[in-house]
Parts: C-alpha cells; sequence; structure tokens
C-alpha cells in the first residue's frame, strides 16, 4: 500500500464519518420521539387494561374514597395550555369521567414527564363528519366493563367523535401522531 492510497482511504472514511455524525442528532430525534409516542401509547392501553379488568386503586388512600357503586375507571388527562411536557395517569373515583385534582393529587396515579425537549403540540378531535376541533385539554378514560374510549374536555365535544390525535413534536421539528379512537383502539403514525 502506498502512501497515496492510504491518504485515499483515510480521506473517504473521513467523509463517510462526517455525513453520519451530521445525520446522527436528527436519527436519534426519531428515534427519541418514536419511543415517545409508544410510552404515551402503553399508558392508554394500560389504562383501557387496568379498567376492563376491573384493578382497585393500589393505595390504600384512595380505596377509602371509593363508593360502593364505583366501577373501575381510569384514564389519561392532558392540559397542553398549562403544561405541554407532562400528562397524568390517573383513576376517576368518583365517576365523571373527568381527572380532578392539582398536579398530580387525588384521583392521580402517577404524573408522566416528557423529557429530551419533546413536547406535545395539538390536541384535535376529528368527527365521523370529517370535520374536527382542536382541544387545550384531553380527558380520556376507559370505565368498565366496557372498552370504548370516554372523550371528554374543558370545551364541548360532539357526540359523535371518530379519533382523537395526539401530535408530538422534539426540538428538531420531528413528528409523530397517537390517534385513539372512539372504539378504544389506538395507533401511532
Amino acid at each position: 500500500m502506498t502512501y497515496a492510497e492510504l491518504i485515499v482511504v483515510l480521506t473517504i472514511f473521513s467523509m463517510m464519518s462526517g455525513i453520519v455524525m451530521f445525520n446522527y442528532g436528527k436519527f436519534q430525534a426519531k428515534v427519541d420521539i418514536k419511543n415517545l409516542a409508544n410510552d404515551i401509547t402503553l399508558k392508554f392501553v394500560e389504562a383501557q387494561k387496568a379498567a376492563v379488568y376491573g384493578r382497585l386503586p393500589a393505595s390504600l388512600s384512595q380505596q377509602s374514597q371509593i363508593g360502593p357503586n364505583w366501577k373501575p375507571a381510569y384514564g389519561i388527562f392532558m392540559d397542553i395550555s398549562s403544561d405541554n411536557k407532562s400528562f397524568v395517569y390517573f383513576t376517576d373515583l368518583n365517576s365523571n369521567n373527568f381527572y380532578e385534582g392539582p398536579d398530580c393529587t387525588g384521583e392521580c396515579i402517577e404524573k408522566i414527564t416528557v423529557t429530551k425537549g419533546n413536547y406535545v403540540s395539538r390536541v384535535d378531535v376529528f368527527y365521523q363528519d370529517s370535520s374536527n376541533q382542536s382541544l387545550n385539554n384531553l380527558t380520556l378514560s376507559f370505565v368498565r366493563p366496557d372498552s370504548t374510549a370516554t372523550i371528554r374536555s374543558s370545551v364541548p365535544i360532539n357526540p359523535n367523535v371518530s379519533y382523537v390525535q395526539i401530535t408530538i413534536v422534539s426540538p428538531q421539528e420531528i413528528s409523530s401522531t397517537i390517534k385513539v379512537y372512539a372504539s378504544g383502539r389506538v395507533q401511532i403514525n
């Protein structure tokens, strides 16, 4: 091998390494946003399963708050107008299909914080007539024995909901959407 061949090989290797390193940040952002979409989706599925299986809340203080006619109900609450970097996994103790409790008290089981600069940018509800509506907050809950989603917000929502779409975005402007259908099906795009 001559000195010239070695220089050519090292130059090619350096250029390829530079291209890979340049694209690594974008690749990592895509992986992070897909992982976040999966984590949020898993919380929806966990709420659905906990409700359908009739799981009782774990803490004894919450069990003492449950009335005799309580049906297991679990859900997810997002309020992107005040905090688009977290959401709450909750149990609906008073059976009103809304999350009640400031921060993570009362009905809250867990507050999940979105990391790495990612955030929830939009929450939209799509209706069966192809119209849509943007929401600032969303309470999506599941009540035993039905696995369908109950979709609520502080603004009125029409009864003919097809699905709710949650858009999450990375600092590099890479996005992913999560669709939760009224039937209870969850889809990541």
